[in-house]
């Protein structure tokens, strides 16, 4: 599913760029290329998440037990590199027009095409995000929010460019470029500090260890005396979990046995895919 979903970000990805460019080529606007050049960075961006969702869903093997799902990390921080080299390009571009502003051409159909590029990357966006959000992939919702952040820039590069079409102040157009590379360089940098956060064994958010923990106390039911140590950890779309439960010193190892197999499938119904370690310890582990 989200091979298939990456599959389809690179086909929007370079249909959305080719009416970009058409755009650019029709009204020679700095700002429409500076939309143009934010594409070829999505083009990059899908291609780079397609091959990172592949490697991802590789089974574990000798060499990696655990998987391979942070290779998904390595798209998205990859993804903001360029990202970053994008923003600095669209700057390049845009400062020499800024000093020496000049009148454009027709704008009309320039800019009618980049509204229709613009409206397919929003439901390209809403697609990745959501697909992103359900499998809890990296690299899609990486570049979902990629897309989206594109589909915003439009928007203001279609509002600006027609002010300054109406208005005569050419200078609007390597203003708002300006101010495109200003919000993808934030964007880059946002990405890269995501991803790395996910190769360094960033733990789930609070709310999810919240709800983690309240289905342990249900699932328990009272039949244990402590649950302490509990740490998480995500790498992909897969999370980890490892916790110490203590039981009274009564209880058998079949006993003990039974009730971490009870566990370990109510973590599964509430967080699929979650990856679940215990500990048992005797009472005289107890920590309060």
């Amino acid at each position: 599913m989200a091979e298939r979903a990456a599959r389809l970000s690179l086909l929007v990805a370079l249909w959305v760029l080719g009416l970009k460019a058409l755009a650019y080529l029709l009204t020679g606007s700095v700002a429409l290329l500076s939309d143009a050049l934010e594409s070829t960075v999505n083009v990059a961006a899908a291609l780079l998440a397609l091959f990172a969702i592949r490697f991802a869903q590789r089974p574990p093997d000798e060499t990696h037990p655990f998987g391979h799902s942070k290779a998904e990390y390595f798209s998205a921080v990859l993804e903001g590199v360029l990202v970053v080299l994008a923003a600095l390009l669209i700057a390049k571009e845009s400062i020499p027009r800024l000093l020496h502003p000049r009148p454009l051409g027709d704008l009309g159909p320039g800019l009618l095409v980049s509204l229709l590029a613009s409206l397919i990357n929003g439901f390209l966006a809403w697609h990745l995000l959501r697909q992103g959000r359900r499998l809890r992939s990296p690299a899609l919702t990486a570049d979902g929010y990629h897309v989206l952040s594109d589909v915003l820039t439009s928007v203001g590069v279609l509002a600006g460019v027609s002010l300054a079409w109406a208005t005569g102040l050419w200078v609007l157009d390597p203003l708002l470029a300006l101010l495109v590379a200003g919000n993808i360089l934030l964007m880059g940098f946002r990405l890269v500090r995501q991803s790395v956060g996910g190769l360094m064994d960033e733990g789930l958010s609070p709310a999810e260890v919240g709800r983690i923990r309240k289905t342990i106390a249900e699932a328990l039911g009272g039949r244990a005396l402590e649950v302490h140590d509990l740490k998480t950890r995500k790498a992909g779309n897969r999370a980890f979990l490892e916790f110490h439960l203590v039981v009274p010193g009564s209880m058998t190892v079949e006993e003990a046995h039974r009730l971490c197999d009870e566990l370990e499938r109510a973590l599964e119904e509430s967080f699929p895919g979650l990856a679940v370690t215990i500990h048992v310890e005797p009472e005289s582990e107890r920590k309060r």
